[in-house]
Parts: C-alpha cells; structure tokens; sequence
C-alpha cells in the first residue's frame, strides 16, 4: 500500500485510477494498526491497488472527504466513491465490494 502525502495527490488517483481503495488512520489509532493488514490481505487477494494517508498529516483531506472517525476504508471507482467503511469494518462487505468492481472490469472488458 503506498502512502499519499497530499490531498492534491489524492485527486489525482481519484482522476487517473479506473479504480483503487484509500484506507485513512491516524498515528496515536491502536485499531488502524491492526486493521490496516486485515486490509491489506484482502487488496492482494483482489490485486487491487491501494493507498493510505495518515489523517493527522493532511488535514485538507479530512475536510474535504468528511472523515470523522478512524479507520476509514474508501473505494473509488470511475471517479466517484461508491463504498466506504469507517471505524469498525466489515472485512466481508469490503471483499464483497471490491470482488464486484472486479468483476464489473472484467465484464466492461470481455462486452
């Protein structure tokens, strides 16, 4: 999972990326530690590309995203946010997700 430094980098993904998941913690967040792996485990097992910030270092980016709790997880496909979890999260509901942007690639692709 590669770290953003900024908000204007995640723009960026959110323009150029068909697809991707944003997992935002804190640094002082015991949870966000132990979820982040968890997290992690399922991305590579959907090979999908992933990003991380740390909350507390681009506070542009928790104004502009509405992020209140942490851990957040946050999926984005074709340029909008169409999953997010925040705070207790359902890895199952997440795997669901993203195995249905998967596979909605997948169709776009083979149609």
């Amino acid at each position: 999972m590669k770290k953003l430094e900024n908000y204007e980098q995640i723009l960026n993904k959110i323009k150029e990326e068909k697809y991707f998941l944003l997992y935002v913690s804190m640094n002082n967040c015991s949870i966000c530690q132990i979820d982040m792996p968890k997290v992690e485990k399922i991305f590579n097992e959907q090979n999908f590309t992933a990003y991380y910030i740390e909350g507390s270092e681009i506070p542009e980016a928790v104004g502009q995203l509405s992020l209140f709790s942490v851990p957040v997880v946050i999926l984005f496909y074709e340029g909008k946010e169409i999953h997010r979890q925040a705070k207790i999260i359902d890895f199952e509901e997440l795997n669901y997700r993203m195995e249905q942007i998967c596979e909605n690639v997948i169709n776009k692709i083979t149609i």
